[in-house]
């Protein structure tokens, strides 16, 4: 806990022993409405200051934020424009802090002296912009699963017919916890009451890189949030600012031209290009759509039931049948290492392979379709799209879509299984959500035989194209979701 206090008088800020109750410089009350502590500046900008700060009325004292309306706006207009904005953050996240990757809104008041503060939830964690400087370029894979995400908090956001403004890698946070990425900074969000209101020409506002044609002009629409969300896409991908990435003589993209060592498959550059087109009639207009274009169908973030159905790509649902009901349990409960295990455990009756323990390639290129399609959805609903076999083969067909040991190797510098060269043991594996993208199932390329843990999928001594053989049969199975 910090040994400090900061004062929030706005000429003040003195930083006070913890205990004190009174600034030692102003006198004014050190607690905000006799609860709050702010403990560290941490952000200040046109419309006010940001602090980090302790609940004090709960026994825990957990970090909360605290943001003081302070201004930089010069004149009346602009003065009572910016306290409505921020009068109207506190709005928006009242309503849409019930979603779990929106921060939570917990109190907003004004004090006697007619100052406006804003307290909400803490997300501990890094943006996107910072995570730039250790993580370096983005793969397609990568950015395909980051764009999935947010997709998904802005269907949520835009069906409560609110316009976020302000998409850029700042405002998107990959939280701690569990690596989950939220969008925060609603201080720019526009309610739309009504289809008509989208017509009318509004304040102007958001990041000039990321903001679209039509929201600078003062008319956002849902497909604005799109745009800005393309545009962070191409920046994770090319590390180049925005600014750069567009030819302002050909009024057109050219971010292609800076990937370097980072290719794009056609089909997700069609995406993109889709979501950044400068002409609203070549742009996806609402989230749907480019769940669409991406195979993916939308689904409640609600944990499944047992028995439970599971939303497929096609039509009708299937129904998770008895003998995967354990693995549901182990993966709703976040148990990797033991969901990992019994995926392979509850694929050898399946290809009746109990008696041999471990499956060869005949069994991987017979394993029926739809017991591949169910594991694979049970991994990708409860991973929230990072595991599973569709993963992989997405994957495995970025680093050359062949059955070969070479395949193999690069996809397992890819996922993880292999480290400067070398295959790594299953017990130092990383069992944790943290795991890299397309890390589980793994233990389904070596089952249990007496205490150890054999590599299988390719049979015992033709080390070298197990997993391109399950990518392979993915493929032909048809199984995707969200790659």
């Amino acid at each position: 806990m910090s040994n400090t206090i900061i004062c929030l008088n706005n000429d003040c800020l003195t930083v006070n022993p913890i205990d004190n109750q009174f600034c030692t410089k102003c006198g004014e009350k050190l607690l905000l409405r006799e609860r709050y502590q702010a403990i560290k500046l941490i952000g200040q900008g046109g419309f006010g200051r940001t602090f980090l700060a302790k609940d004090g009325d709960k026994p825990s004292k957990p970090y909360c934020v605290i943001k003081q309306f302070f201004p930089s706006a010069q004149g009346t207009n602009n003065i009572e424009k910016a306290s409505e904005l921020f009068a109207q953050e506190a709005e928006r996240l009242e309503e849409l802090g019930k979603h779990s990757q929106i921060p939570e809104l917990f109190a907003y008041f004004v004090t006697d002296d007619g100052q406006q503060y804003l307290v909400q939830e803490y997300i501990a964690g890094e943006n996107l912009q910072t995570e730039l400087i250790d993580h370096g370029v983005y793969k397609e894979a990568e950015v395909k699963e980051l764009l999935i995400e947010i997709l998904n908090i802005l269907k949520f956001v835009h069906g409560k017919n609110v316009i976020h403004r302000d998409i850029k890698p700042d405002n998107i946070i990959r939280r701690n916890s569990d690596q989950k990425l939220v969008l925060v900074d609603f201080g720019a969000a526009k309610y739309i009451q009504s289809p008509t209101a989208l017509n009318v020409t509004g304040t102007v506002i958001g990041a000039a890189q990321y903001c679209s044609p039509e929201q600078a002009r003062g008319k956002p629409i849902f497909a604005s949030d799109l745009y800005s969300l393309g545009v962070v896409c191409i920046h994770l991908l090319t590390l180049v600012d925005p600014f750069e990435l567009f030819d302002i003589s050909e009024n057109d993209w050219v971010w292609r031209d800076y990937l370097v060592n980072n290719p794009v498959t056609d089909q997700f550059g069609q995406v993109l290009d889709q979501l950044i087109a400068v002409g609203l009639k070549k742009r996806f207009s609402e989230v749907d759509q480019v769940f669409k274009s991406l195979n993916y169908q939308y689904s409640s973030p609600t944990p499944l039931s047992i028995p439970a159905t599971i939303p497929s790509s096609t039509s009708p649902q299937i129904v998770v049948p008895a003998k995967y009901e354990k693995l549901q349990k182990l993966l709703a409960e976040s148990k990797w290492k033991e969901a990992d295990q019994e995926t392979a455990r509850a694929m050898l009756p399946v290809a009746g392979r109990e008696k041999q323990g471990w499956l060869d390639r005949e069994s991987i290129e017979k394993f029926p379709c739809e017991d591949l399609h169910t594991i694979d959805q049970l991994w990708i609903k409860y991973s929230n799209g990072r595991f599973g076999f569709s993963v992989q083969k997405n994957i495995w067909l970025e680093c050359g879509g062949k059955v070969d040991y070479e395949t193999e190797c690069n996809l397992g510098d890819r996922i993880g299984w292999r480290v400067k060269g070398k295959w790594i043991d299953y017990d130092e594996g990383t069992f944790s959500s943290k795991a890299p993208v397309g890390y589980f199932p793994w233990v389904a390329v070596g089952f249990l035989v007496g205490g150890s843990w054999l590599v299988s999928f390719w049979g015992l001594g033709n080390w070298g194209s197990g997993h391109s053989s399950l990518a392979s049969r993915a493929l032909s199975c048809n199984i995707c979701n969200i790659y």
